[in-house]
């Protein structure tokens, strides 16, 4: 039997958490955007844009798209529980990985130390 730590049980998802991670892998988002470096290159990490541009900056790119994001055509309450799961992503860690260390084919250029 697997016991959670006190730190898992304190950084739960909710279940709205869960749904929008849900909804992230249902429309293939990781196709395009990355959580921590891990994931498609034609859009942003999106690891810390909650912190760093605000959950109303995502809700129009979110629900509008852009030329370049396709229009889900999501409701409401998918909105939120999307926004809700990267949040939650974003409260875990900081994710900033430098474009010069971004090789053209996705990997990481790591130097030798």
């Amino acid at each position: 039997m697997y016991a959670f730590s006190d730190v898992q049980r304190k950084n739960k998802p909710s279940d709205e958490v869960t749904a929008g991670w849900k909804t992230w892998q249902e429309k293939n988002c990781q196709s395009c955007h990355q959580l921590y470096g891990l994931g498609g290159y034609m859009g942003p990490d999106l690891t810390n844009t909650a912190s760093d541009k605000g959950k109303e900056y995502m809700r129009s790119f979110i629900r509008y798209g852009t030329g370049k994001m396709p229009n889900f055509h999501l409701n409401e309450q998918e909105v939120n529980e999307l926004l809700a799961f990267l949040s939650w992503v974003d409260k875990s860690g900081r994710s900033k990985v430098a474009d010069s260390l971004v090789h053209w084919t996705g990997s990481y250029r790591i130097s030798k130390r």
